[in-house]
């Protein structure tokens, strides 16, 4: 992982406002502390990923005493968004299709969450995650039909799963909270979900790309959310993996992600009635 003060000095420079938690150990623990190393670079905190176990009884109220916990930190810290991904344990096992019950149970603690976020002022938003339990376009329809949990878009983690990000887009509009633009080469998809390679090994090998290079439709998206009036935010994520020590400055994902910014400004924004925010 790159140095925090590295980071957060090219995403200012790149004109970024605010960020999410990012990994454990990249931000401080406490709200305070997070609040004052974001401002130091005129930045504020969206909300982070939190991976829930949700489908299993036996862990149900050690889920809520941790959602409670999370949720205070974002509150505290100025967020707005809670980031659900709902994993089969805290060691991203590789997961197992469900039973009828746990079906409903995961139901049933995506609505306890949401009644936790907002008791904290936040919005839960369920990210589709590769090698998770919401990770094919079918686990996603499942959730959509089974509870009224709204959904973080993320463009490259719905398209690894076979859900065109573009009609989720236009078909369930009223359950997006949140969007991630991240593009993907499809080409590369196939032996993760068999799990005959490692997310990791793929994201060594380039699976994610910067934007407008991969195979999404990251134009669709931004111009179906855009005509339906979307008024959340677009966070960029360019997940990648440094390995060889550390890029010299301005190399590494800096350039993957201003890659991804002249994108955005020179193909996507022009074409919109409305700039993406």
């Amino acid at each position: 992982m790159l140095p925090t003060q590295r980071v957060l000095g090219e995403m200012a420079g790149l004109g970024f406002t605010a960020t999410e938690l990012g990994a454990p150990g990249f931000l401080p623990t406490s709200p305070d502390a997070v609040k004052d190393e974001l401002s130091s670079f005129g930045m504020s905190l969206l909300g982070g990923f939190t991976p829930v176990v949700v489908h299993d009884k036996a862990q149900k109220d050690e889920t809520i005493q941790s959602a409670r916990a999370t949720a205070a930190l974002f509150r505290d810290a100025g967020a707005t968004k809670f980031i659900s991904s709902a994993v089969q344990d805290m060691d991203w096992s590789i997961p197992r299709r469900l039973d009828a019950d746990e079906t409903a149970h995961m139901a049933e603690m995506f609505r306890i969450l949401d009644d936790i976020c907002a008791e904290f002022g936040l919005e839960q938003v369920l990210h589709p995650h590769v090698q998770t339990l919401v990770e094919t376009k079918d686990d996603i329809s499942r959730v959509l039909d089974s509870c009224d949990v709204h959904f973080c878009l993320d463009t490259g983690h719905m398209a690894f799963g076979g859900q065109d990000p573009v009609q989720f887009a236009k078909d369930a509009m009223d359950r997006v909270g949140h969007v991630h633009l991240k593009d993907i080469r499809l080409d590369m998809v196939g032996p993760v979900l068999d799990r005959e390679v490692s997310l990791m090994q793929a994201t060594q090998a380039g699976i994610f790309t910067p934007l407008g290079q991969g195979d999404v439709d990251i134009l669709g998206v931004v111009q179906a959310l855009e005509q339906a009036q979307y008024q959340g935010w677009y966070v960029i994520e360019q997940d990648t993996a440094i390995t060889g020590g550390l890029p010299a400055e301005g190399e590494g994902p800096l350039g993957q992600v201003s890659t991804s910014m002249d994108y955005l400004i020179d193909t996507v924004a022009p074409t919109l009635d409305t700039g993406a925010r």
